[in-house]
């Protein structure tokens, strides 16, 4: 194929965009010559020059990015030449292609374009992606088709169809998240920079002096007031960011990949080979949590980077949703076809404790013990009763601190004077602090747990935000052992799985020392085999202790 240009309507979407930096330049130098004493006829000519200044300005550095700008699709490589002033060539093999992405804001959708944006699996910072800003929204469309054209050959057969679409209902878990509660301020911070460049003084110190003497005159009834105003414009403000987010949400299964597309203003749509798809990852924040609310996100290769401006993860799968609607297609994208495992020993019982088992048939067909629990993946099983004592010594250790740092306070401060601000409050800290402190360390070890499966390493941890991870076992490639001091003490140490993709590690944290070595061990037969001797009867150990 020879070299193809950027679609030429990016010229039409630049002079629409430039609006954004011609208003503000327009208003700003209205303000000065006014101050000045221009005549209005002067003032409107100077503005209207300075305002055709900046969109020339746009129009002329978009053609010639336009100009610089060549791409083009061979039969093995995809290839892009771009710089205006310094050029470069950047040619990337079309198996590496790991993801592909389509983008449009509300612009570029009336003028039929679309950002399409090539994910590579690489870790260089900009590297990592291929952008091509704009296309027509059509070869957007079929570039994406001949760069993910289906599943490989071989691969074997699965129903595809929708695997999720938005309900409405979902809504009701967007407020579910600190921001919602620090919404006024949030307004009040994006607005303050914009409104005293206009030098509109909406903030000054007499408003703040006006607004400090009615609070503190009247506290009972202006404290709630502030407090359930900022709560309703945090609500609101999530609520109209979800429906902008994810309305029109869709996801589903094409052959050989992953769909999902979503989004009010500005459209998206993502592309996922399921080869590249190493695994998934419920998120339970703690409000969404305590909401019965979860979110599911692909562990894969080949995501790029959030955009400016952004507010979803680019992993992201789902919006906020019940958790049982989260396991459930937790489940299904688990269950998709996926590179060879390695050969899968029955799942090993820590402690000894007894589970019923069921056979499950992988795709070599040979046949594996796995938990019979009903779930999509083996149920993790609690750790030992020291990974509690360490999280309870810990809040514990936190609580006795602040407790340290308001009697260093009271001191300081009753020294100078400020006997008002030395009162039986500031014990109030540490008083409330203790009960969710011990709250949060025995939740923080509830959500421990993990298991191994025929198919996937499965690891729980978190208590601010519990991470659930069934992780492909074809696509470990290391191990990192580690074990600190205290945690030696305890007999626990921490395994992490090394992965090329979501993260690059996913750690099991504070696993009893035998039961974390074998399992390892056992989650890639072979990989640790040098590292680990027998010791008589007890499991495998590390060789280099």
């Amino acid at each position: 194929m020879s070299w193809r240009p950027l679609s030429a309507r990016s010229l039409g979407a630049s002079s629409i965009q430039s609006l954004a930096i011609a208003v503000p330049v327009v208003v700003v130098l209205a303000r000065v010559l006014s101050g000045l004493g221009w005549r209005t006829a002067a003032t409107a000519g100077a503005c209207a020059g300075a305002a055709l200044l900046a969109v020339a300005a746009v129009l002329v550095h978009d053609a010639l990015r336009l100009r610089a700008t060549r791409w083009r699709l061979t039969e093995d490589r995809l290839e892009l030449r771009t710089g205006i002033a310094v050029r470069q060539h950047r040619s990337v093999p079309r198996d590496r292609v790991r993801s592909v992405d389509l983008r449009a804001d509300p612009v570029r959708r009336v003028l039929g374009l679309t950002v399409v944006k090539i994910g590579t699996g690489e870790h260089a910072g900009e590297q990592a992606e291929l952008t091509l800003n704009p296309l027509t929204r059509r070869d957007g469309e079929a570039l994406r088709r001949a760069l993910l054209p289906g599943a490989a050959a071989g691969a074997a057969a699965h129903d595809g169809g929708v695997l999720a679409e938005l309900r409405w209902s979902w809504i009701r878990y967007a407020p579910l998240s600190v921001w919602a509660f620090t919404g006024g301020a949030l307004v009040l911070g994006a607005l303050y920079k914009p409104l005293d460049a206009l030098g509109l003084e909406a903030f000054s110190k007499e408003t703040a002096l006006a607004v400090w003497q009615w609070v503190s005159g009247r506290p009972w009834v202006a404290v709630p007031l502030v407090v359930v105003g900022n709560v309703a414009v945090g609500v609101l403000g999530a609520a109209l960011l979800f429906a902008e987010s994810w309305a029109r949400y869709r996801l589903e299964r094409e052959p050989g990949r992953l769909r999902l597309s979503r989004g009010l203003l500005t459209s998206r749509s993502l592309t996922l080979e399921e080869r590249r798809l190493r695994g998934v990852e419920i998120r339970e924040p703690l409000l969404l949590r305590l909401g019965g609310g979860a979110r599911v996100t692909a562990v894969a290769t080949g995501l790029g980077k959030a955009a400016e401006g952004e507010t979803e993860d680019v992993a992201a799968l789902t919006p906020p949703l019940p958790r049982a609607e989260a396991a459930r297609l937790a489940a299904r994208i688990a269950a998709l076809p996926a590179p060879a495992t390695p050969a899968a020993p029955p799942v090993w019982e820590p402690h000894g404790q007894h589970v019923h088992e069921r056979h499950v048939r992988e795709p070599h067909g040979q046949h594996v013990r796995e938990p019979h629990t009903g779930a999509w993946v083996p149920e993790p099983v609690p750790h030992p009763g020291a990974a509690r004592r360490r999280r309870l010594v810990r809040a514990v250790t936190t609580v006795a601190v602040l407790a340290a740092a308001c009697w260093g306070w009271v001191l300081w401060a009753g020294g100078r004077g400020w006997d008002a601000w030395t009162g039986g409050w500031v014990w109030l800290l540490p008083a409330l602090a203790l009960p969710a402190a011990l709250w949060l360390a025995v939740d923080a070890y509830r959500g421990l747990g993990h298991a191994l499966g025929a198919r996937h390493l499965v690891t729980r941890h978190g208590a601010v935000t519990r991470r659930t991870v069934a992780l492909d076992r074809a696509g470990i490639v290391g191990w990192t052992i580690t074990q600190s001091y205290f945690q030696r003490r305890a007999g626990l140490l921490t395994v992490s799985a090394t992965t090329a993709a979501g993260a690059g590690h996913y750690d099991v944290l504070d696993v009893g020392r035998d039961d974390g070595l074998r399992l390892a061990a056992q989650a890639v037969p072979g990989l640790l085999d040098p590292f680990l001797v027998p010791v008589g009867d007890r499991p495998l150990v590390d060789a280099g202790r």
